[in-house]
């Protein structure tokens, strides 16, 4: 079979599997007719039957408007909380009307009308009525809500329509006609009490609402408890106004170090300019106590700067740090006109005069560092405050909207207090008005005649029969699409039919070859072999087919597959051998099935060694060691041991040269092959045999089925098809 027309059949079936094509409808409808038939009359009968004993039934209907008027002229927008059925301004409807429908409908009132009935009906029941829902009955009393305007103008009216129906036309008006009573005091009770209902939420409501306003300000009030605040937003501005006001200061602060900065490297220069310089510098820093009294200079400079952010000037702790400085000045300068009194004396009088110079530079040198380094505590105690003023300024983001999340709560509660305490003194003055009003429209007709429906029973069934019964025959084609017959599944796929074979039992090989060389070669001995060897005549009949086709070459390797699992190709397989020993052909047949090897249980040979043993052979066993005779000219090579990887060894080289090695060795080499949708396996061996010739079991494979095993194989060496288990298959 070529590839066009391969691509031909697949052209054919391309469209929908499972659809079915209109040419093939007259056909499908006729081999269903008995279905489409039976299912006509079952529901003609039932048509029939319901017809027969149908009765005719009457009907009575009246009309009730349901308004509102409660609370009219109350403005219902100063009333929060108050649910919408209860009060509401007069210009909007005010009525639930599922609600009214539900009480219309509802058990109370309609077993008050049948109490009413009771006198011309005593066995009338609240179910002849309402009807009975457990056994889905539709209910004889029906209430619907009319609709005024058409098309988009279309708007539900406040008008019901009660309706009821019965087979006694008498009846259906009296039960309207109590329905109608019962509704009038049902309404009449109501009016006060639903009144009264709406006045009595008001003051239900009052003690909840003057609650959550005490809660809300009790949570303020401790949140303000809490936090030490009054106004989160207040105290923000101040912390920011001071966070300000320090900023300020730290730039004072270090415009000032930046002027006694540069005054200290002027007075520096001054200094070095001055050959005495080094020797008083020197001198000053051999001094202990003049280190010792620099040091606690700038200790009580830190410590004043500290204690001015704290308090005023006039302070006494400010005053006692300031009296200290003078002091530790004061014994500073001693220190100093001491350490360089003494050089003076040992230096030379003529530069007395010099060594005045130096004495006044180092003590304006001496003064702006201890006027620097105060400067610098200042700076480094106003960076800190500043730090805590922002850490603590960033607390403030929460306590704002907590803060504002608590008062709008308490001015609400407050809010919705006052109205409610001005509803309920407007609810107090309309307390004489009426609630919802049901008013009679159309009093209770005479009751009109309803069709009993029988010819639309008839009709119904006469036309519903055919269609039900043709819909159930095409859905049963479009689930069911599996394959019955040869010819199908030859015209489905358009491949070469090879042969039909029947359901192959167990017939064993001693009569099949007793038969064959008993007749044939009678100076043959028969070998006794395995009794489980199928055989048919058309077995026969496929192997010549497959010989007789037109190629070349004859075909030395030939694959066995199947679109799915169990479809008879290993039966196949030894029946075609047996077929080509009849032929005088050695023959070998390969179970390449390592997932599922079947070859050695039909044959009740051993699967300790096979092909997937001699695939992986390090020691070059000679193959004859794998394989099993069964007949002189029959040889077996079953799977053996299920390897790790099927698919590398399928794949490796070995594999195509062992198939090499026996297409030398013997007439033909048959290979029982996995199913070619299961696994990848039988893709792999196909494309290492000469021929492929694909099984199909009729009654199990579905047109889906095989057009997909076709496709893949297509494009392989795919010789033909073999129906399996076909009823009635021709004997040759």
């Amino acid at each position: 079979m070529t590839n066009s027309s391969l691509n031909q059949g697949q052209m054919l079936n391309n469209s929908s599997q499972n659809a079915v094509n209109i040419k093939q409808l007259t056909s499908i409808l006729f081999h269903r007719r008995y279905l489409i038939l039976g299912i006509s009359f079952a529901v003609m009968s039932v048509a029939s039957l319901l017809a027969i004993f149908a009765k005719p039934s009457y009907q009575s209907s009246m009309q009730i408007l349901v308004s509102s008027n409660l609370y009219a002229g109350v403005d219902s927008s100063k009333v929060q909380g108050v649910a919408d059925s209860e009060v509401k301004n007069p210009n909007v409807q005010a009525v639930d009307y599922t609600a009214q429908l539900k009480v219309m409908l509802s058990s109370q009132l309609i077993q008050k009308a049948v109490d009413l009935l009771r006198s011309s009906y005593p066995n009338i029941t609240l179910e002849d009525i309402k009807g009975k829902k457990e056994q889905g009955e539709t209910s004889p009393l029906n209430v619907n809500r009319l609709e005024t305007g058409t098309g988009i103008n279309k708007l539900a009216s406040q008008i019901f329509e009660v309706t009821f129906k019965d087979k006694d036309a008498v009846k259906t008006q009296k039960v309207l006609q109590a329905l109608q009573t019962v509704y009038h005091n049902y309404n009449v009770e109501q009016q006060n009490e639903r009144l009264n209902k709406g006045l009595a939420f008001v003051n239900a409501r009052l003690p909840e609402v003057k609650k959550q306003v005490s809660q809300s300000e009790k949570k303020l009030e401790a949140f303000r408890k809490k936090h030490n605040l009054v106004d989160p937003e207040v105290q923000s501005k101040i912390l920011l106004q001071s966070v300000a006001d320090i900023q300020k200061q730290l730039d004072i602060t270090r415009a000032q170090l930046q002027d006694l900065r540069a005054r200290q490297a002027n007075l520096e220069q001054k200094m070095a300019s001055s050959s005495e310089n080094a020797i008083v510098s020197s001198r000053l820093s051999q001094s202990t106590r003049y280190q010792t009294l620099l040091n606690e200079i700038q200790k009580t400079e830190l410590a004043l700067a500290q204690q001015r952010l704290r308090y005023t000037e006039d302070s006494p702790a400010i005053a006692n740090l300031k009296q200290q400085h003078q002091s530790q000045m004061a014994l500073l300068q001693q220190e100093t006109g001491k350490s360089l009194g003494e050089k003076v004396t040992k230096i030379a009088n003529p530069q007395d005069d010099m060594l005045g110079v130096d004495s006044k530079l180092a003590e304006e040198i001496i003064q702006v560092q201890t006027t620097s380094l105060g400067l610098l505590a200042n700076e480094k105690s106003l960076v800190e405050s500043q730090k805590q003023l922002r850490v603590e300024l960033s607390k403030y983001t929460s306590l704002i909207a907590e803060y504002n999340r608590l008062l709008p709560e308490v001015k609400t509660n407050r809010k919705t207090l006052e109205q409610l305490l001005q509803t309920q003194q407007s609810l107090g003055l309309k307390i004489a008005q009426s609630g919802f009003d049901w008013q009679l429209l159309e009093a209770p007709d005479q009751a009109t005649y309803i069709d009993s429906g029988r010819l639309l029973l008839l009709t119904g069934g006469l036309i519903a029969g055919p269609i039900l019964g043709i819909m159930t025959a095409l859905i049963l084609q479009l689930n069911h699409n599996v394959i019955y017959s040869a010819q199908q599944l030859q015209k489905l796929t358009n491949l070469r039919l090879l042969g039909t074979v029947p359901n192959l039992g167990k017939i064993g090989v001693k009569k099949r070859f007793s038969q064959m060389f008993w007749q044939k070669q009678r100076k043959l001995a028969l070998v006794e072999t395995s009794p489980w060897l199928p055989y048919h005549e058309n077995l026969d009949m496929v192997y010549q087919n497959i010989q007789l086709l037109n190629y070349s070459l004859p075909f030395k390797s030939l694959m066995l597959t199947s679109t799915l699992a169990g479809e008879g190709k290993t039966a196949l397989a030894l029946g075609l051998a047996a077929s080509a020993a009849h032929m005088h052909r050695r023959v070998l047949v390969i179970d390449a099935n390592f997932q599922h090897p079947s070859l050695h249980k039909n044959l009740e040979l051993s699967n300790d060694w096979g092909l997937s043993l001699l695939l992986v052979d390090e020691i070059n066993t000679p193959v004859v060691e794998y394989i099993q005779p069964i007949h002189p000219n029959i040889d077996i090579l079953t799977a053996g041991p299920t390897p790790e990887d099927p698919v590398k060894l399928l794949s490796s080289a070995r594999m195509k040269d062992i198939i090499a090695l026996f297409e030398q060795s013997y007439d033909l080499v048959i290979v029982d092959a996995p199913a070619i949708l299961d696994k990848v396996d039988g893709r792999i061996i196909a494309s290492l045999c000469h021929g492929i010739v694909l099984v199909g079991r009729m009654g199990k494979i579905t047109e889906s089925e095989v057009i997909q095993a076709r496709d893949i194989l297509s494009k392989l060496n795919l010789i033909g098809a073999i129906a399996n288990h076909v009823k009635d298959a021709p004997k040759v």
